[in-house]
């Protein structure tokens, strides 16, 4: 690192002013916290702020928990990453390739056509699907979305980023232990690691303490309860504080919610990831890059949400930011990339 903390607080805190920034940011040195403020409202309208309390939404981090879920069955015999999806499911997908395993999905190369292809998304703040966003409540119910096409590429062959890859992940989370999805992470995770303010919470009865997620308009700023699934699944939703994530990476790094080994199965890169930039890697749940030391880290983004949260694991830094704003924490995240170089 080559700013000193005082100047990198002025420089942070004059960002958090200048973009009108709504959220968290926390960084930390070999666990160590550099910098960790709130700004901005959780509640708009009732002028609540955020805090370094408040839950926010993760959006597709939450495919890492996802991931851990399907480490656990892989460690507890119940699956292995090359278990075919069709001996998995009962649902017949007459155009997908047999050949697709659980790794296939896991990194991104299954080859499937997914449901909400961000290559085709024109309007992330306005998309919709063809049956209402109130009717999602979990995995099986996007299977009624799904597209009814031939299969993008051969499992395997690269790397497209595929939400409904996640989506089977969950069915067959459901599959083999009889719970719902979002019941086997709570129990498997949060509860086993002690991320006491994390959930799947519903958009329309969240519990207190939790942002609501905003999108910009002409004039004013509107909630994005209408543009996301009533409750997150496997391919995005959950809701976690900057706390809660510092347990999840503690916990992960140390083993403690799937072995060392495959904690380094996971985030070490496994696919190019072409659409990304020349340095950057999918491993498994986790993106990889390369550019300066390695960065292992989750990201999300959807209507009211944008996330993002590193660890660069050759300096030990560690950089959270979370909005509930559409794109809100990426002007932060290039002033504390270019403020770390």
């Amino acid at each position: 690192m080559t700013m000193e903390i005082s100047q990198l607080t002025t420089t942070l805190d004059t960002a958090i002013d200048e973009h009108t920034f709504s959220g968290v940011i926390d960084i930390r040195h070999k666990g160590t916290v550099l910098y960790a403020r709130p700004a901005g409202y959780a509640d708009r309208s009732n002028k609540i702020p955020n805090t370094l309390e408040t839950r926010f939404g993760i959006a597709s981090g939450t495919k890492f928990l996802t991931a851990l879920a399907v480490g656990k069955l892989i460690e507890t015999k119940q699956l292995s990453f090359s278990t075919p999806l069709k001996d998995c499911l009962a649902v017949d997908f007459p155009r997908y390739s047999p050949e697709i395993t659980i790794r296939h999905l896991l990194t991104h190369t299954s080859g499937i056509p997914d449901y909400y292809d961000e290559d085709k998304v024109a309007d992330f703040d306005n998309f919709t699907l063809s049956i209402p966003w109130y009717e999602l409540r979990g995995p099986r119910d996007y299977l009624a979305v799904f597209p009814d096409e031939e299969m993008k590429f051969a499992p395997g062959e690269r790397f497209a980023y595929s939400n409904g890859g996640y989506i089977l992940l969950g069915v067959v989370i459901e599959e083999l232990t009889g719970m719902k999805y979002q019941d086997f992470v709570t129990q498997a995770i949060f509860q086993t690691v002690g991320m006491h303010q994390s959930g799947y919470f519903a958009l329309n009865k969240l519990p207190e303490k939790t942002a609501l997620g905003y999108v910009e308009e002409e004039v004013g700023w509107r909630t994005n309860i209408y543009n996301l699934p009533i409750v997150g699944a496997s391919d995005g939703g959950a809701f976690t504080t900057v706390h809660d994530l510092m347990t999840l990476w503690a916990a992960f790094w140390g083993g403690e919610i799937v072995s060392k080994e495959l904690v380094e199965l996971y985030a070490a890169p496994y696919v190019k990831a072409e659409t990304e930039g020349a340095n950057t890697y999918y491993g498994h749940g986790l993106w990889i890059n390369e550019d300066a030391g390695r960065e292992v880290y989750i990201l999300g983004g959807d209507a009211g949400v944008s996330f993002k949260s590193s660890l660069y694991r050759s300096a030990n830094l560690q950089v959270t930011v979370i909005s509930n704003i559409t794109n809100g924490a990426w002007p932060l995240l290039r002033v504390i990339e270019s403020a770390l170089k």
